[in-house]
């Protein structure tokens, strides 16, 4: 019997309110057998999320604790607040050959790019600054000193695009979705 066949890990980055979680969203519903990574965040959760499948929502102890016991794949602070991979799914993924798509932000993608260099690496970009400011008003969640950083972390994360392997502009969720498909079948 041949040995079989690792999974891959593939990471979609994107700065905050490009879509990405839109279009991953979209992507899950026309691929269901992708594996989907679960992070970790020190983050209250917003309106709609669910705990163990927007995030697991912990606190900053307990946070600690997993970087301490090594149980991250990576992990950044990001406005904040603390986020990271937990490593036992992705392990279980991998070894027994499934893909597994880790929605994550630049600086743990910066992680992973380094410690899995196979890595299938997607950067999410909004069509312009302007739609990604107005993405981010639409939300309502962020007073204007938060909306400022975010919008500056927009800027310095959209300059780390030419370090994935892959760019995807996100104006229509639908293409977005189905060009990430395409890259993901290569």
């Amino acid at each position: 019997m041949p040995p079989m066949t690792k999974g891959r890990l593939i990471v979609i980055s994107a700065p905050s309110g490009a879509g990405k979680g839109t279009v991953i969203s979209h992507l899950l519903r026309l691929q269901p057998q992708l594996d989907y990574s679960v992070s970790a965040t020190t983050r209250k959760p917003r309106a709609g999320e669910v705990e163990g499948e927007s995030y697991y929502f912990v606190s900053r102890d307990r946070f600690n604790e997993m970087i301490e016991n090594d149980e991250l794949l990576e992990y950044a602070q990001y406005i904040g607040e603390y986020y990271g991979t937990p490593k036992k799914r992705i392990d279980e993924c991998v070894n027994s050959g499934r893909d597994i798509l880790l929605e994550i932000e630049v600086q743990g993608a910066r992680q992973i790019m380094k410690l899995v260099p196979d890595a299938l690496t997607i950067f999410i970009i909004p069509p312009g600054m302007e739609e990604l400011e107005r993405r981010l008003r639409g939300r309502g969640t962020d007073c204007e000193e938060k909306l400022a950083a975010r919008l500056e972390r927009a800027r310095q994360e959209l300059e780390e695009k030419n370090h994935y392997s892959h760019i995807v502009v996100n104006d229509n969720i639908t293409e977005a979705a189905e060009e990430i498909l395409k890259i993901i079948r290569i």
